[in-house]
């Protein structure tokens, strides 16, 4: 009986519990309310769009579990599928190529990020809002603030990235296979490895990580890079999908990210992070946002459910941790 109401007490005090728990909750109203919510098409739409976000999230837990975040992702998102189809569209590479330097851009984004804020000593928040004004800005140029036109390419690319996939009544594209296969390598590398441990202790207390002899700048910086990288690959493959290079594209997509992460129970001030609890963060606001509309609440409501969950969820955490803590 011992061991049951021990295991019981560790399950709550899981940083996913709460999420996990909002996140079944959500599901049965919604599907109470309107039978369609579950219907194939419905989960089709949802997996269409959800992985995108999602991509970036996922990099953006294991920057803020490291005690940094990134507000640049929403312009980086925009920016580089207008490189990579200004690139091809104008003749200058092949699609492949592009995508390459495309990637390549952002990643050289995610090092200034993280060079500005380990060597400088500058806060991350400042540094990345100041990026993603130059960023978006950037797009904005070399499109003169219009959507690019539409396109057409053969390459076998497109495919790669977003090619459809039938299951059953299921119809999903192939964004949904990465933001899977990214979810496990990066939830085994918080979990599982020597450089998750460098990153938790990073976010945790980083001077008395340096003094156990954890490269806490060049982690950080790595994170950087990674988090631009993905929110690159996120933008390129929404591109693909609705078949337009908006450079205003992914406006305002940093705090949804940031919500997401914060919902799942990773600590917005570092030391504490869960892949796992991300995803569950994804789900409850993507679930929502469709939710809302099929029935009938008016969309431009969804930001006061949002901020609502995120003070519920916030206060939820504080009291578990408590608890926890207090050893009841």
């Amino acid at each position: 009986m011992e061991q049951r109401s021990s295991f019981l007490q560790r399950l709550v005090a899981r940083a996913e519990f709460g999420p996990f728990v909002l996140l079944m909750v959500e599901i049965i109203v919604f599907t109470l309310i309107n039978q369609a919510f579950l219907s194939p098409g419905n989960i089709g739409n949802l997996l269409a769009f959800t992985p995108e976000l999602g991509i970036i999230a996922l990099a953006m837990t294991m920057l803020m579990t490291a005690g940094e975040f990134d507000l640049s992702v929403g312009s980086v998102f925009g920016l580089m599928p207008v490189i990579m189809w200004t690139l091809y569209n104008t003749g200058a590479t092949s699609l492949e190529i592009g995508f390459l330097i495309a990637i390549a851009v952002a990643a050289f984004i995610g090092f200034a990020n993280g060079w500005f804020v380990t060597k400088l000593k500058i806060p991350s928040f400042l540094v990345t809002l100041g990026m993603l004004l130059v960023v978006r800005g950037t797009a904005l140029y070399i499109t003169d603030g219009f959507p690019q036109a539409r396109w057409s390419s053969d390459s076998p690319l497109l495919k790669i990235l977003v090619g459809e996939i039938t299951v059953g009544q299921v119809r999903f594209y192939a964004s949904v296979i990465w933001f899977i296969l990214f979810a496990a390598i990066l939830g085994y590398i918080l979990t599982q490895s020597k450089l998750g441990n460098w990153i938790l202790a990073s976010g945790g207390n980083a001077v008395s990580a340096r003094a156990r002899g954890v490269r806490v700048s060049s982690t950080k910086v790595g994170l950087f890079i990674l988090t631009s990288v993905l929110a690159a690959f996120a933008g390129i493959v929404s591109s693909i999908r609705v078949s337009t290079a908006n450079p205003n594209s992914g406006t305002g997509y940093e705090l949804e990210v940031i919500a997401m992460v914060v919902i799942g129970g990773t600590a917005l001030n570092g030391g504490r992070g869960t892949i796992v609890g991300t995803v569950i963060g994804i789900l409850i606001l993507r679930l929502m946002r469709n939710g809302i509309v099929l029935i009938g609440v008016p969309g431009l409501a969804y930001n006061i459910f949002i901020g609502a969950i995120i003070l519920g969820m916030m206060a939820l955490h504080s009291w578990l941790e408590r608890r926890h803590n207090a050893g009841t």
